[in-house]
């Protein structure tokens, strides 16, 4: 069935019947369910690809993550896609697997699919990009990368809020002497929760030693390796503040498997607040970076520049909070730590 057949059916023009479809134009109430009628009684389907032609654009946003793998990812994409759907938008996903190379690649392919918007939810990300989204006049939101312009928004997690109240609540417990695991300093998020907490302990415990720092990689096995080190140290910590839950969640597991117990011999916080961290033994004291938030901010903020042609961007602010659980308590006073099994594990520390 073709559009002329529906117009016929409805008693109206062609063009009416476009306007109910696409939602381009004012229709009456009673026409509009005239129009809806006779769409369901010729069964008739809209032809994406000569609406794309038409328009030249699609109803498909594409999503780029960093890593699926990552629980954090899912939950993301799903408060996407659900705010996509009420839209009326469609969602392909991508996963970048932490390479902007492959990013930008991704990014080019969706341009020529004519997608109505990109929702960039990664941390790498390189900036000739940017530029060439900006010529390209693509409707764009990032996450965490500080642009914001023509068609261009940005959703920036206020790690900073949630990271003092995480080492409030260890100061306030009584540690002294708190590391960090770090992701990689190649993204931006990384480094922002990094330099977060440095200044967090700096207000927190004035006059103590600069904290320690160990590298990870997002990743458990980061975190695993970044706890091998922190038993290998001479420094004695007593907490562990990792910058995402995965990590500590690596953390813990090479905790326990080298004899301390989590939290009477060490305590430690994670970050995301993942659907892991309550079901881990014990449940994994964390800073929420609350997805669902992030996911209906970003497609609100896409679907200014979309549908209202919003001349442009926003900057939406998110903040994160403190989940208090199992990992944290007073600092014991001796703590006997067996060899770490570091031969066969390294990291960087700073």
């Amino acid at each position: 069935m073709r559009i002329k057949d529906v117009a016929r059916e409805a008693g109206v023009s062609t063009a009416t019947v476009s306007h109910v479809i696409n939602n381009t134009k004012y229709v009456t109430d009673v026409t509009r369910e005239r129009v809806l009628r006779a769409i369901k009684s010729c069964n008739y389907y809209a032809n994406a690809h000569a609406r794309t032609l038409a328009s030249g654009r699609s109803n498909i946003i594409g999503l780029l993550v960093s890593d699926i793998s990552n629980p954090f990812f899912p939950e993301l994409v799903k408060s996407i896609e659900d705010a996509a759907f009420e839209c009326g938008y469609n969602v392909i996903l991508v996963n970048t697997n932490y390479d902007a190379k492959r990013a930008a690649d991704y990014v080019r392919r969706l341009i020529e699919l004519n997608v109505a918007g990109v929702a960039l939810m990664t941390t790498e990300l390189d900036s000739n990009l940017i530029d060439e989204l900006a010529s390209r006049k693509v409707p764009v939101v990032f996450h965490n990368v500080g642009t914001t312009g023509e068609r261009m928004s940005d959703v920036r997690v206020d790690y900073a809020s949630g990271i003092e109240e995480a080492v409030k609540h260890l100061v306030t417990l009584g540690h002294q002497r708190i590391a960090h695991i770090a992701g990689p300093r190649r993204f931006r998020s990384a480094g922002i929760r990094r330099q977060a907490f440095l200044d967090s302990v700096a207000r927190n415990l004035p006059g103590a030693p600069t904290p320690a720092i160990y590298e990870g990689d997002f990743k458990f096995d980061g975190g695993r390796r970044a706890a091998s080190e922190i038993l290998a140290d001479r420094e004695r910590h007593t907490a562990v503040l990792a910058a995402n839950d995965l990590m500590a969640l690596g953390a813990m597991h090479e905790f326990r498997s080298s004899g301390l117990s989590i939290p009477r011999d060490i305590s430690l916080v994670g970050f995301d607040d993942i659907t892991f961290a309550a079901l881990s033994n014990p449940p994994l004291t964390t800073v929420c970076s609350p997805r669902v938030v992030i996911g209906r901010k970003a497609i609100e903020a896409l679907m200014a520049t979309i549908k209202h042609s919003a001349p442009s961007g926003e900057q939406v602010q998110v903040r994160t909070y403190l989940v208090i659980r199992g990992t944290t308590a007073r600092p014991t006073q001796k703590v006997a730590v067996k060899p770490a099994r570091s031969s066969r594990i390294s990291s960087a520390k700073t």
